[in-house]
């Protein structure tokens, strides 16, 4: 019989699963509440760290239509519902997870595909969608800059040739 506690933890979990791009799923086993109030910090803006049961993190992922996660709610799990950068949120747990070693990336959802921990760590070392597009208007911009010269080259080598004319005749009269 379920407890209407539990039917609404359910419906929350289902919620959050709809509203994220991506998930990345956790186990937090030696971690002390100071440092996942750190961890949930350092993702803060990228992604929500949600502490649940398996069993009614299971029945939410099913109810939002998401296959594939039931191996990975195992033991002690916690879930990263990422709503905004995947990369910024995966690096902010990658770097977590180096300084502690209890947190343990399991695998995720991205795009609706399942991924696993080392496709999480790829993710990771991409650089942030901000560099990515820097990069790309710094590559434009210079393709643009080239585009320019070129254009005003001729126009610069005419006139410098009139010019050069020009004194040429001035110097032979």
């Amino acid at each position: 019989m379920a407890t209407p506690d539990k039917v609404a933890a359910v419906k929350e979990i289902a919620e959050q699963f709809r509203n994220s791009d991506a998930v990345i799923v956790t186990e937090y086993r030696g971690l002390s509440v100071p440092q996942l109030a750190q961890l949930r910090s350092d993702i803060r803006g990228a992604a929500t760290y949600s502490v649940a049961k398996n069993t009614l993190t299971a029945l939410a992922a099913k109810e939002a239509g998401v296959e594939g996660l039931d191996d990975l709610f195992v033991g002690p799990t916690a879930i990263a519902f990422i709503t905004g950068d995947p990369v910024e949120a995966a690096k902010g747990l990658k770097e977590f997870s180096k300084d502690n070693e209890n947190l343990v990336i399991k695998g995720g959802l991205l795009e609706g595909k399942v991924i696993s921990a080392e496709e999480i760590n790829k993710l990771a070392d991409l650089e942030s969608r901000e560099v990515l597009l820097a990069k790309a208007a710094g590559a434009i911009k210079a393709s643009l800059v080239n585009a320019a010269y070129l254009f005003q080259a001729p126009l610069s080598k005419t006139a410098r040739t009139v010019d050069a004319l020009r004194a040429k005749q001035e110097d032979a009269a």
